[in-house]
């Protein structure tokens, strides 16, 4: 076990200083108008959070023995994705937060416009991106990663869990709703950055089947550690306000569960996905330290 946390810690650093490489490159501020704009997703998407997503795909590009340059494009395009969402969650008619990885929201540092501006550059570069020749050279493989990435994205995922999030202010959610919720908010965009590792390697649909387990339970994993958080976590290491679920009435899987059966099912999610991984050998070393860390972490 130590052995894979090494490999997590390691591997961590080399995908987040490639992102961060990455978005460096092709968010390079022009020196026009649009200064501001790029300025901004500059901002919200560079040096910033655990990079968990782009990792995934690193992960399951091993597998398949992926190129690594194409893992890190397709992770950048999830990350932007990801940083879009946040952006967007932040802002006042959403969750209205003023701290996101321990500096202050786009829109407080930029204005609303402008936040909402970046936002959607971000969710329209990461198309851009997956569509580059240079991401695949196969063009149904590009197709393949932009339709699923628009699944995950949109009504029947994060997009659709972000509108039951809303309705959660005001109803009464039973445990079956939230997980619902969540698998959309949270899980869906991490299944797409697990099964990305395999479309990069022309794997059909039904052999991702073993992959798309162990990202459902590990994207239900994360989000059941996150509520655990959000109640006894600390604010500076996590870089955001905490007990905001608690204060607007929403039910969490701490709120419905109680945190000793919620900590229990968070370990037995990342078990079974552990298992699903069983027909692989070492090379699927990172992806099941990827599941202990979801658990694990404190931030």
């Amino acid at each position: 076990m130590a052995r894979g946390a090494d490999l997590l810690r390691a591997t961590q650093a080399e995908v987040a200083d490639g992102i961060d490489a990455l978005f460096g490159k092709w968010l390079a501020v022009p020196a026009d108008p649009r200064g501001p704009l790029y300025e901004a997703m500059r901002y919200a998407a560079i040096a910033g959070g655990k990079r968990l997503r782009p990792l995934l795909v690193r992960a399951a590009g091993d597998l398949f023995h992926v190129d690594r340059s194409l893992t890190l494009r397709v992770g950048a395009a999830v990350e932007a994705m990801h940083v879009y969402s946040l952006i967007h969650d932040d802002l006042p008619c959403m969750d209205d937060d003023e701290m996101r990885r321990g500096k202050p929201t786009t829109h407080k540092a930029f204005g609303e416009a402008t936040a909402v501006l970046a936002g959607d550059s971000l969710h329209a570069l990461a198309f851009e991106w997956l569509c580059d020749p240079a991401t695949s050279a196969d063009p149904f493989v590009r197709a393949e990663l932009c339709c699923e990435l628009a699944r995950a994205a949109g009504p029947a995922g994060m997009a659709g869990g972000q509108m039951m999030d809303l309705a959660a202010e005001t109803a009464d959610f039973d445990l079956l709703t939230v997980t619902r919720l969540q698998q959309l908010k949270t899980g869906a965009l991490i299944a797409f950055s697990v099964e990305a590792g395999a479309i990069l390697a022309r794997i059909p649909a039904e052999g991702r089947r073993p992959l798309r387990g162990y990202a459902r339970d590990i994207g239900l994993a994360f989000q059941i550690a996150d509520d655990i958080m959000d109640v006894e976590g600390d604010e500076a290491l996590a870089g955001k306000a905490l007990h905001k679920d608690d204060a607007a009435g929403k039910a969490t899987f701490v709120t419905l569960m109680g945190i000793e059966r919620a900590r229990e099912q968070a370990t037995l999610l990342v078990e079974q996905a552990i298992a699903h991984l069983g027909s692989f050998g070492d090379e699927a070393a990172l992806l099941r330290a990827i599941a202990r860390y979801v658990v694990e972490r404190d931030r």
